[in-house]
């Protein structure tokens, strides 16, 4: 087998789920990389490590700090390494799920210019965050049920 065939067929044996787990790992790389990056991050000479007073704004939308950076950038390449196997990847869309939920309720309960905003966050985050959580665990639950039309096995 060519190793052209060989990339082919590794790329068919990869279930939905797994596909899911590393599309959403290489987002959040992508954010976290972005993240850093002058002019696609606006204000980006006021980015501090953590906490409120960083004023760095992602697309000149979503608070962000090296911190919060960091932490895109480490979920980002768990997806990828979680993404190899259909049960890591299903617990990698669950369980970012659920944590991306609770960051929305922490977002929402913490004054945004307190010591408790050490990500930090803003509204954009937070509606940003709700939208992931969902998703993640609607990926995860919907994939979980849906045969691969390719396979024939569960994604």
């Amino acid at each position: 087998m060519t190793a052209h065939n060989h990339q082919l067929d590794s790329t068919r044996e990869k279930t939905t789920m797994q596909k899911a787990a590393m599309g959403m790992g290489a987002v959040f790389l992508l954010v976290g990389i972005l993240g850093f990056i002058p002019g696609v991050t606006s204000q980006h000479d006021q980015m501090d490590m953590a906490g409120p007073e960083s004023e760095a704004l992602l697309l000149g939308i979503f608070q962000v700090s090296i911190l919060h950076n960091i932490v895109h950038l480490l979920f980002g390449v768990a997806g990828l390494a979680l993404a190899r196997s259909y049960s890591n990847a299903k617990n990698y869309l669950l369980i970012g799920g659920v944590i991306y939920l609770v960051l929305w309720i922490y977002g929402l309960v913490i004054d945004q210019d307190s010591t408790a905003n050490f990500v930090p966050l803003n509204d954009a985050d937070n509606w940003l965050h709700l939208f992931l959580g969902v998703a993640m665990i609607a990926l995860a639950l919907i994939l979980r049920r849906k045969r691969d039309h390719n396979t024939g096995n569960r994604t």
